[in-house]
């Protein structure tokens, strides 16, 4: 359990841990097509991000990683099926991570919005494209950056 995570109520640090599977859901669904190579991608890259030696989270990319598949078809299966319907959901559960993060020491809130941002970008350049350009769709533009977090700087 990252230790950042001790000033969290047991329902916040389940969904930091949700984090990672709503933003693949939320970047890999923008286009209406969650695709299986966008999906096996964040599973990697969470294995990745759990042992990358410049990473201060890998803690919590290890914790996130051991349940990710798991937790990424819970909530699927939960979520609306419609396109509009999910995005809302997912961008509304999302924004509740704002007053979580601000709970954090700024410097975590930083690394943690950082890395949330920096795995949407991975996320959508997981597909499409030609030879690597315009892989990131029109949908997945729209969402990548995750503006419905605040920014921590």
């Amino acid at each position: 359990m990252p230790r950042e995570f001790n000033k969290l109520s047991e329902t916040e640090k389940q969904q930091m841990f949700d984090a990672i599977p709503l933003i693949t859901i939320l970047v890999a669904g923008a286009d209406g097509n969650m695709d299986d190579e966008e999906l096996e991608w964040a599973e990697k890259l969470t294995k990745i991000r759990s042992y990358d030696y410049s990473n201060k989270l890998n803690d919590y990319f290890a914790a996130v990683g051991e349940q990710f598949s798991t937790r990424l078809n819970d909530l699927v299966i939960k979520l609306p099926k419609g396109t509009a319907e999910r995005m809302e959901v997912v961008t509304e559960q999302l924004t509740a991570l704002n007053p979580i993060l601000h709970k954090l020491d700024h410097f975590d809130a930083v690394i943690y919005y950082q890395n949330f941002r920096s795995f949407a970008r991975h996320v959508a350049e997981a597909s499409g494209g030609i030879l690597g350009f315009a892989s990131v769709s029109k949908e997945e533009a729209e969402v990548v950056e995750l503006p419905m977090l605040e920014v921590f700087e």
